[in-house]
């Protein structure tokens, strides 16, 4: 028995059984009798995985002076792959090197042509995520998705393909070029058959303009008010109101128009009324914006002020020339969006207590910062209805005003007749205020007002445009502001993102995939369970309705003062202020994704550039 092999078919269990049964039976006397356990089993090992440099110089796609080479600098450019040069170095194509990459990770390698798509696996995603993401749906595979991506290797990526299509994937790699070719030829001369059934709903009264030109003055105006336009504007308008959109923007294309609403903070696509129709819904627009609809070779800016079914809404009309028309787009002014309570912004409760104290001290500067759409003019304008407008004489400065406060003295700045925002400042100065709200501080003149009056007795609200809340410091001392006087002056600083709370019509708990289940614990997430919006008619298939904020607050105590006294580093402020318990925006960001609030896909889109 001992000098038997195992047949091919015996598994590596049954020849350790053989083995164990064979020598409780017999025991050898000599070692010489022992069997060569070799010839009972062996295991059978994968062959080693290629790299991608290895199969691109097999196939002759490169050379070896070209890797020689790709290697050496490689050593001079940490953080780069040796793809990534030999892409920069055009000793590969894209297409031959995602070839290699897909041989590597055993998955497919596609360039398909316009006949190969399916058009209702290509319609599961939007156009618009398809150019950002890089990513196509090609086909179906019986009950999956076939998906081509260039970047197979983004497991967060598919998770969140997985959750919008609502389909398991099978991934194939295609190159970005590829992608943006086909999203082109499937949506070229698409043309949204809808427009003759919004223009026969929609009457001509639904949007009443306050004040319109009467003066014809170019065939464009003609066809600006003839009838058909003017229901398909004031459509555009209804509609963008309805849905709760910030902005519309009308963008012409070669061969197509393409109208999107800012939904969320998030661009969607709304429709593609006929190429033809764009000249005349912009001069439509300009009519009621009162702007010059003879000038198309400038950009202009107007404001319209309407009633849409007896609600005043504002809108701030840019155009702006490009090679196949104008561009147009229109900020959405409503006070419904910004009249928000405090305590409704999305604060914990810590820091909603914090900021409370904060807006009741008698004097210093508060700075709100975060980036342009982020939700800083809404926290002021409603920290600002929590002050006693009858006690308190409230003052602000802003560029442009656009939302009235009943309870305050708004001024708008004029830099072309120097009315700026030091030169407003320093006249409210002169007006007695107890409390004054700078739309932001942009220069040095204006910092220093501004600190002045947080010294002499007066409570400055403004804003900065900055990642974090510690590297408001060091901006202002950039500008210009002494650190001794920031150090003095300043009490707080808030900074913010505004994310997408989970639509609670279609909320749903979610299981996480093992790398994201990974990666949630080791931001202290419990990685159990998530919540996910599964998409409903209330958020249109999104999973998302409504937005909140996300918060980083930094509160100046005697320690802070003296390091910024000292002029420091922006690292090591930041390094110091987590030290002494600074909850940064990603952290307060998980902490509500653990209460269901917003998703971690979220928290990473908005929190990607904060420290």
């Amino acid at each position: 028995m001992f000098g038997r092999k195992t047949t091919t078919s015996d598994s590596p269990a049954a020849g350790r059984a053989k083995v164990a049964a064979a020598t409780d039976a017999a025991v050898p006397q000599t070692e010489s009798d022992l069997p060569d356990l070799e010839t009972l089993w062996q295991p059978t090992s994968a062959p080693a995985r290629k790299s991608i440099e290895t199969l691109l110089l097999e196939r002759g796609q490169i050379t070896e002076e070209q890797l020689a080479q790709a290697r050496q600098v490689s050593t001079q450019t940490p953080g780069k792959s040796l793809a990534q040069i030999l892409l920069t170095m055009n000793a590969a194509n894209e297409a031959q090197i995602l070839s290699a990459l897909a041989e590597t990770l055993q998955l497919g390698f596609e360039q398909p042509g316009r006949d190969e798509i399916d058009a209702n696996a290509f319609a599961m995603l939007p156009p618009d995520y398809m150019r950002k993401h890089f990513v196509v749906p090609l086909r179906f595979d019986g009950e999956r998705l076939v998906v081509g991506v260039s970047d197979p290797n983004n497991v967060f990526l598919l998770d969140e393909i997985r959750r919008k299509t609502k389909r398991e994937l099978r991934s194939v790699v295609t190159t970005t070029a590829d992608v943006n070719r086909i999203v082109e030829v499937m949506t070229a001369n698409h043309v949204d058959t809808r427009v003759d059934e919004i223009i026969k709903d929609v009457a001509e009264d639904d949007v009443q303009i306050v004040k319109e030109v009467k003066d014809d003055v170019t065939d464009l105006e003609k066809i600006g008010n003839e009838s058909p336009i003017i229901r398909f504007v004031n459509y555009l308008i209804f509609d963008a109101i309805k849905q709760g959109a910030s902005d519309i923007h009308i963008e012409p294309k070669e061969k197509e128009l393409k109208i999107r609403y800012r939904i969320d903070g998030v661009l969607f696509e709304a429709m593609n009324p006929p190429h033809a129709m764009q000249a005349a819904i912009s001069s439509r627009l300009k009519i009621m914006a009162n702007l010059d609809i003879s000038e198309r070779r400038l950009p202009q800016d107007g404001r319209i002020r309407a009633m849409v079914h007896g609600r005043k809404v504002d809108l701030r009309l840019s155009t702006l020339p490009t090679p196949y028309g104008e561009k147009v787009v229109m900020r959405i002014l409503d006070n419904r969006s910004i009249n928000v309570a405090l305590e409704d912004l999305g604060f914990g409760e810590n820091a909603l207590t914090i900021w409370k104290m904060q807006i009741d001290q008698p004097h210093g500067i508060l700075l709100v910062t975060g980036p342009t759409g982020s939700g800083k003019t809404t926290t002021l304008y409603s920290s600002l209805r929590c002050m006693d407008g009858n006690k308190l004489n409230i003052s602000t400065v802003e560029d442009p005003i656009e939302y009235h406060l009943g309870a305050a003295t708004q001024v708008q700045v004029y830099d072309k007749i120097g009315m700026t925002f030091s030169a407003a400042l320093r006249s409210l100065l002169r007006q007695d205020p107890d409390v004054v709200m700078l739309g932001e501080i942009r220069d040095s003149e204006t910092a220093n007002i501004a600190v002045q009056a947080a010294l002499t007795g007066h409570l400055v609200l403004s804003t900065l445009h900055t990642n974090d809340a510690p590297a408001s410091i060091t901006r202002l001392i950039n500008i210009g502001v002494e650190p001794y006087l920031i150090s003095s002056a300043v009490n707080a600083i808030l900074a913010q993102r505004l994310v997408r709370k989970i639509c609670q019509h279609c909320r749903e708990e979610f299981v996480p995939g093992d790398e994201m289940r990974e990666f949630l614990t080791l931001q202290g997430c419990p990685a159990d369970k998530t919540y996910v919006g599964k998409g409903c008619d209330r958020c249109r298939k999104t999973g998302y309705s409504g937005r909140l904020g996300i918060y980083e607050m930094l509160v100046m105590d005697d320690s802070l003062r003296d390091m910024v006294t000292r002029n420091p580093d922006v690292n090591h402020l930041r390094k110091l202020c987590r030290e002494r318990g600074l909850t940064t925006l990603r952290e307060d960001g998980f902490q509500k994704v653990i209460k269901g609030l917003t998703t971690a896909d979220e928290i990473l889109r908005v929190t990607e550039n904060a420290a």
